[in-house]
């Protein structure tokens, strides 16, 4: 009898697993049970051809191998390195004291090499929370296993290795932590002095960047709604190094990440196609994986062509942009993707896209104008708390010099804006709770009378206030953190004009 300690995924996290081995004397079988997926259920073809590998006898009796707890479901190759080590540790060809504290995590290879697996830093995570003091992973996966904080991680090339570490003969190096953050090439990201013209588009993504804003982009095709958006990522702070391991966790669990880029130091750019499905977009599949959204999390998702993205996928964000997390709801299985980030949205006025341009002549009569405006729900048009429209530019427009205003320059800004922020315990503006509004808004009479006319004339909603009063506040927020007056409240309001 053997217990070995390994993990396995549940979505994003990593789940530990008890592998308990025991070798009895009756008919030659190997029996696997504590809800394996298939993957599992198929270890047992590989474990026995690794230990033929490396020069150990398998064992020629009855193995009955148990994954507790039971009612969890196990996916994955990566529990044949603990059942490996645990069969011979219950036929004593590996002593059972020697991997006591011990975690084990990969996938085995018919000739005993050990493959890489997927979402390696949840796995030793959730060992370090079983208990192990240590962990043993495969060496392409030990720099994003290393990132794990208080737990020992070793990397293995294959299993005759790892019995050397066990055993004794041949200990493993302990992996030094990687430096996450900064250790990127200096590659050329976009600037937003690059952008010519649009100056209420660039002021609308500095303030979507200091307060945590949503951005609905509007307006004819090349006016530039999707060089605006990659934009954004440059005027946001740098990752810290907590939500730098939430994001490589994420996309550590999606098979995102390898030895070259074995974590995620900046903040995540995503722009699906609107042809992905709802799986793709918001996660799902069995096993269930993150989909773009959850892979935007701590950062970016860019939805282009918004209205023909599928309805289903549009009405689920709307409580995906109230709870900042997916919660997929399976018969077998219940998991929760977090899904932090700041959306960008950008969308033609009609299918033509000449709607109001001035530029060239709309081709789409009345009726097909309103029937494609209305394929974006209006509770999801109101969750947005900037509507900007982005006008077609001229050639002279075009021919100006670029502007002296940098990314660099607009981050600066957005970093004291959030500085101030956090000194009134938020992360930013826009995840102010409806009751701690007020007080932290603090708008003067004058501003609260300005907001009560514009909601009666403009029909605006109990929720669409309260937004307004949100970027209100980053506004005085950009200004240094005074209180939100008139001038303010006008701005927000201005963002919300004709919705």
């Amino acid at each position: 009898m053997s217990r070995i300690t390994s993990a396995a995924l549940t979505g994003v996290e990593g789940a530990a697993v008890e592998i308990e081995v025991r070798i009895s004397s009756l008919l030659p079988r190997v029996d696997i049970v504590g809800l394996p997926e298939a993957a599992v259920r198929e270890s047992a073809a590989r474990v026995r051809a690794a230990i033929g590998a490396v020069g150990h006898r398998f064992p020629d009796r009855r193995i009955t191998v148990n994954l507790a707890p039971a009612e969890l479901r196990k996916s994955g190759a990566g529990l044949d390195l603990p059942i490996a080590i645990g069969i011979l540790a219950a036929s004593a060809a590996v002593p059972t004291e020697a991997v006591a504290g011990l975690g084990l995590i990969g996938e085995l290879a018919l000739d005993g090499r050990l493959r890489a697996v997927r979402g390696a830093l949840a796995l030793v995570l959730a060992c370090k929370d079983a208990g192990c003091r240590e962990v043993v992973v495969p060496q392409a996966n030990v720099r994003e296993a290393a990132l794990a904080p208080g737990i020992a991680v070793c990397g293995a090339a294959d299993l005759r290795a790892v019995l050397g570490h066990v055993t004794g003969a041949e200990k493993l190096a302990v992996a030094a932590a990687s430096p996450m953050l900064g250790v990127e090439p200096a590659a050329a990201e976009p600037c937003l002095s690059e952008v010519r013209g649009q100056d209420g588009a660039k002021r609308a993504l500095e303030i979507a960047a200091a307060g945590g804003h949503g951005v609905l982009l509007s307006g004819p095709p090349g006016s530039g709604k999707t060089m605006l958006a990659r934009r954004l990522p440059p005027l946001l702070p740098e990752l810290d190094f907590d939500s730098a391991l939430e994001a490589t966790r994420i996309h550590g669990a999606a098979g995102l990440l390898d030895e070259r880029q074995p974590f995620v130091s900046r903040r995540p750019f995503r722009a699906p196609h609107h042809t992905a499905s709802p799986a793709g977009l918001l996660g799902g599949g069995n096993p269930p994986r993150p989909g773009e959204i959850s892979l935007a999390h701590r950062g970016v998702l860019f939805l282009d062509e918004l209205p023909e993205f599928d309805r289903r996928s549009l009405e689920a964000l709307r409580q995906v942009l109230e709870e900042r997390s997916i919660r997929i709801a399976r018969a077998s299985h219940r998991c929760v993707f977090p899904a932090h980030f700041t959306l960008v949205a950008a969308c033609n006025p009609c299918p033509c896209g000449w709607y109001r341009s001035g530029k060239r002549d709309c081709r789409c009569d009345d009726h097909t104008v309103a029937r494609y405006q209305r394929r974006v729900s209006g509770p999801l048009i109101d969750r947005i708390d900037l509507h900007v429209p982005v006008p077609a530019l001229d050639w002279r427009d075009l021919e100006q010099p670029p502007s002296e205003l940098t990314s660099e320059d607009v981050r600066r800004r957005v970093t004291a804006a959030r500085a101030l922020q956090r000194e009134r315990g938020f992360a930013t503006n826009a995840e102010i709770p409806d009751e701690a509004l007020d007080r932290a808004v603090g708008a003067a009479a004058r501003a609260r009378a300005l907001l009560g006319r514009a909601v009666d004339s403009l029909h605006l909603s109990a929720r669409a206030a309260r937004r307004v009063l949100r970027v209100a506040r980053t506004l005085a927020d950009l200004e240094g953190g005074g209180p939100v007056d008139v001038p303010h409240v006008a701005e927000a309001l201005a963002y919300r004009e004709g919705t």
